[in-house]
Parts: structure tokens; C-alpha cells; sequence
């Protein structure tokens, strides 16, 4: 997306206000988030070798920031994308039950992210896993666990509120859960983002299932790599996927806003499918691959919830540049000095 400027911008906290505010919502956040999941906090890596197939592909086009290891023979490590693949072999480390799992602060660096009000080139997010049975790799498992993470976002917006009475919640009651191929239905003959942003209009918060898989119009919603959301099972709707996004609409910026990308994990046989699909099988050889082929990782469910962006959206923030420190194109910073939006 490009820059967006929302028209007479008013800060709604000081600079140095919002620097307290992000650090009450980042503690509470993440403490709601535990006790709701059944997670515990473990320390992250905010780099892997290369190589091994644990780093996250994203949409399988971007590029991670890789560099060389001087005592070990020059051997290439690469900053994380995301955590999605190692959380389930620290699950498995760990031994975590079902029911049970872990969180943790990611930090990546996304040198291809187009640099706008939404997208940094720093992106920190809670990373959580969690063990599951294999009954629970269902839909209606999915949808529980979506709206446990909804109503963490309702209590958060009532303590904003609470603190600062003239930030007023905006959200539904409800999350609205949405798969992609009614989404098309919905709205045929223009792009998913717009799609998305027609949607989260309309309804304030949505969950769009089932991201990853080409539609019926043989495009697909959004990429997702092969190896960790379950993008291709059938579920009890009769679509394709078992993940999705949640989306809510943001006011600020008039404009759809993805909070949180999640998903039930693939199994042996949706990866064997999804790879297959993608045109990569030779990536069965894999360290992590060949430990999911060969039953030595957990079922799984996980996901990552941006904390720059929700402190974004709910500090009524216009770019997420306000609650993190980053780089900017100098123009960009200029642009956004002469509408009142403070870059840090």
C-alpha cells in the first residue's frame, strides 16, 4: 500500500505519553495472553543457520538478511523471518502437553517490506505455539481459539479507555469469520486487499480462512509457505484451510488492518501435499521437515500478533513508525513531519 495521510491528524497521546502507554500495553497484552493459552515465556533466537529449513518462508519471495560466521568456517546464518517452525521444535524439546504451550518476543528485520504507514523494515511480534490432540485439527478449534485471542483485544481496548478517556473503543462485539472464497464471492472483480477492506468496513473485526490455497478464480488470497499453516485440508465448511488472518478496520487510516496471521499447523500429510503444491518436495530433506515426517514434532496451532501494530491501533496511531523506532525514506519522513504524524 502506499502512504496514507488521514486528513487534520491529531496526535491523541504526547510522544512521551505514548512511550508509557506502549509499554502498559505490551506488559498487559502478554500477560492476558499467557494465562488465556496456557503459555509460558522461552527465549528466542533472532537468527538461524541458513539451510536448515527452519526459518519462515513468508510468502516465499523475501529475501532474509543473511550474513557469515567467522569461527565456523564461514558458514551462513540468516535473520528470522518469523518464528513459526522453531516454536514447534521447542514445543517438542520442551515436551509441552496438549493444551499447553509457549510465546515469545520475535524480533526480524524485513529488508523486501514496501515501507509504508503499516510496514517496517524492524517487525516485533508475540510468536506462540501450542500443543493440540489430533482431534482438535478442526475448524471449530480454530474459531475457539481465534475469539480467546478477540477478547484479549476487547479487554485492552476498555483499559485504553479506562486511561484515556478520549481514545474510545470502536470494536464489535464479535469477530466475524470470513473464509477467502466467500470473501470472492462476496466481492468479485477486485484485489483481496481490497476485498479485505470492503469486509473489515463492514463488519469492524474479521478472521479470513484459509489463506494460501488458490481460489476458484485461480489466484490466491495471500501466499503462506508450504510448511507450517495447513492452507490445503479440507475443513467442516466444505472449504480449503485450517489458518487465517485476523483483520480488524482501522478508523485512523480507513483502512482494512491485519493484526495477527495463525493458523492449525500442517501435519505429514498436508505437508507432503502443500510441498507437492509448491513445487518444492526436495525440501523433505530438511531438518525440520524430516523431524515432522518422521513423528518427532507435536500437533501444533500458533500464530503471531504484531505488538508495534497493536499498540498502533489502539494508541489511534497513523503510522506504525509512532510506536517503534526504525528507518524511513527521508522523504517519507518529511511527508509525515508536515501532516503532525512524529516518526520516532
Amino acid at each position: 500500500m502506499s502512504l496514507i495521510i488521514p486528513k487534520d491528524y491529531k496526535q491523541t497521546l504526547t510522544p512521551e505519553t505514548t512511550e508509557q502507554a506502549i509499554r502498559m500495553l505490551k506488559t498487559t497484552f502478554q500477560e492476558k495472553l499467557t494465562k488465556a493459552l496456557n503459555l509460558r515465556r522461552v527465549t528466542a533466537p533472532l537468527f538461524v543457520l541458513s539451510g536448515t529449513g527452519i526459518n519462515d518462508d513468508l510468502n516465499g519471495v523475501e529475501r532474509p538478511v543473511r550474513f557469515p560466521i567467522h569461527c565456523m568456517g564461514d558458514r551462513m546464518a540468516e535473520v528470522v523471518h518469523s518464528l513459526a517452525k522453531w516454536k514447534r521444535m521447542k514445543l517438542a524439546s520442551y515436551r509441552i502437553p496438549a493444551g499447553y504451550g509457549l510465546y515469545t518476543d520475535m524480533n526480524a528485520i524485513r529488508g523486501d517490506e514496501d515501507l509504508d504507514n503499516l510496514h517496517s523494515l524492524y517487525v516485533d511480534q508475540w510468536d506462540w505455539e501450542r500443543t493440540i490432540r489430533p482431534v482438535d485439527r478442526n475448524l471449530d478449534y480454530l474459531k475457539k481459539t481465534v475469539r480467546s485471542i478477540y477478547s484479549l483485544l476487547k479487554e485492552i481496548e476498555v483499559m485504553v479507555y479506562d486511561y484515556y478517556p478520549h481514545i474510545t473503543p470502536t470494536l464489535p462485539d464479535d469477530i466475524t469469520f470470513i473464509h477467502a472464497e466467500e470473501l470472492l464471492s462476496m466481492y468479485p472483480g477486485i484485489s483481496p486487499r481490497e476485498r479485505e477492506t470492503k469486509a473489515a468496513e463492514k463488519f469492524g473485526a474479521i478472521f479470513i480462512i484459509g489463506i494460501g490455497g488458490k481460489l476458484a478464480n485461480g489466484e490466491k488470497h495471500d501466499g503462506r509457505a508450504p510448511d507450517y499453516d495447513d492452507w490445503s485440508s479440507v475443513n467442516s465448511d466444505g472449504f480449503n484451510g485450517l489458518n487465517g488472518d485476523i483483520i480488524l478496520w482501522n478508523d485512523v487510516l480507513q483502512c482494512a488492518f491485519e493484526l495477527s496471521s495463525m493458523g492449525i499447523r500442517v501435519d505429514k500429510d498436508a505437508l507432503v501435499r502443500q510441498l507437492d503444491i509448491c513445487g518444492c518436495p526436495e525440501r523433505k530433506e530438511l531438518e525440520f521437515h524430516k523431524a515432522l515426517l518422521e513423528d518427532r514434532l507435536p500437533l501444533s496451532i500458533g500464530g503471531g500478533i504484531g505488538q508495534s501494530r497493536l499498540c498502533m491501533f489502539f494508541l489511534r496511531k497513523a503510522h506504525i513508525g509512532e510506536v517503534q523506532a526504525s528507518i524511513w525514506p527521508e522523504e517519507q519522513i518529511e511527508e509525515c513531519k508536515r501532516n503532525n504524524i512524529i516518526l520516532l
